[in-house]
């Protein structure tokens, strides 16, 4: 089991807050933290353009990232997201042993 975050980015706080909780709580993320006020810059549709994102980065591990995908991609607003998993070299043991047992099982009831 090799552990990932998962980097996203929504066009507002609410629907990064809305996609952070459905993936814990179907439990395809151990945690998903959220960081408000980016600005990116890009080309779209044939022109430069920006916006204002928030970023998600969800902990998790490969075995669960092509569920993890499939749900952001059917929550979220955007046509083409950024959901892109970097691989954790190292951590403390604890911790990503915490993340792989939290992403098993069931989805939690609450």
């Amino acid at each position: 089991m090799k552990t990932v975050f998962v980097y996203m980015t929504t066009g507002s706080m609410e629907e990064a807050q809305a996609i952070g909780s459905a993936l814990v709580k179907e439990r395809l993320a151990a945690c998903v933290n959220i960081i408000e006020g980016m600005t990116s810059i890009f080309e779209w549709e044939g022109k430069i353009d920006s916006a204002k994102e928030t970023i998600l980065i969800a902990k998790t591990t490969t075995e669960r990232f092509d569920e993890l995908e499939e749900r952001v991609i059917e929550l979220h607003s955007y046509d083409l997201p950024c959901i892109v998993a970097l691989p954790v070299a190292k951590g403390h043991t604890p911790f990503l042993n915490w993340i792989g047992e939290s992403v098993k099982g069931a989805s939690c009831q609450t």
